[in-house]
């Protein structure tokens, strides 16, 4: 009896150790996503240490580099982002799930920073993500197709413009955050209006303007 306690009480610390392990790269994950938003993926790994309280010799037993740190994190993003795209790819109407869909990854552009900047970075290569990619881009390239033959996207839209769209609104996330949401959603509204096909019904009407003006524009420009 006497062993089988001592023997308890030496695995209660490597238990502890194990789910205070599992604590740490949570709580890092969170802290990662949260700075990527607001700040981009150039924060300091130092300053995801400090905001997860834990030192910066723990952050590197987890994650060895700051590319494996923002894969897992975009890894996340990316499957939210894949299931947005499944859920406008199955709408029977091909022109509502395609507007859907530039409109919602205009909304996760402007939420998160990190976003486009992991898409377009070369970090998002390795473990599954290519092959991701690629599979995220033949579902978009169907349902461009699709909207094409039923006479609502402008025949000559290619799905490499999704690159123009994500480009030109990630620039937008430059704006100081109380404006960018109203500039993008005007901006995506836009370009929605300038795809659909000449002879099918456009929607005139855009969302409520941003109240930013130039001086506010110079400002944001001088800050980055």
């Amino acid at each position: 009896m006497a062993e089988t306690t001592q023997i308890e009480t030496q695995q209660v610390p490597a238990q502890k150790l194990r789910a205070d392990a599992a604590d740490n790269r949570a709580r890092i994950l969170t802290v990662a996503r949260e700075l990527f938003a607001e700040r981009g993926i150039d924060v300091p790994m130092t300053a995801i240490a400090r905001r997860a309280g834990v030192g910066a010799a723990t952050l590197f037993r987890r994650f060895p580099d700051r590319r494996s740190l923002i894969t897992e994190v975009f890894a996340t993003q990316l499957t939210h982002c894949e299931a947005v795209l499944t859920k406008a790819a199955a709408d029977p109407d091909p022109w509502r799930g395609f507007c859907s869909f530039v409109k919602a990854l205009g909304r996760m552009q402007i939420e998160d920073r990190g976003f486009t900047e992991a898409f377009l970075s070369a970090f998002t290569e390795g473990q599954g993500i290519d092959e991701k990619r690629m599979h995220a881009e033949a579902v978009f390239a169907d349902l461009v197709e699709r909207a094409q033959k039923a006479g609502r996207l402008r025949p000559d839209f290619d799905p490499s413009d999704l690159m123009l769209i994500f480009l030109a609104n990630g620039g937008v996330s430059e704006a100081p955050p109380e404006h960018a949401q109203d500039l993008s959603r005007r901006l995506i509204a836009y370009l929605v209006q300038s795809f659909e096909s000449q002879g099918s019904p456009a929607t005139r009407s855009l969302p409520t303007p941003s109240r930013m003006g130039l001086g506010e524009v110079f400002t944001a420009a001088q800050s980055h």
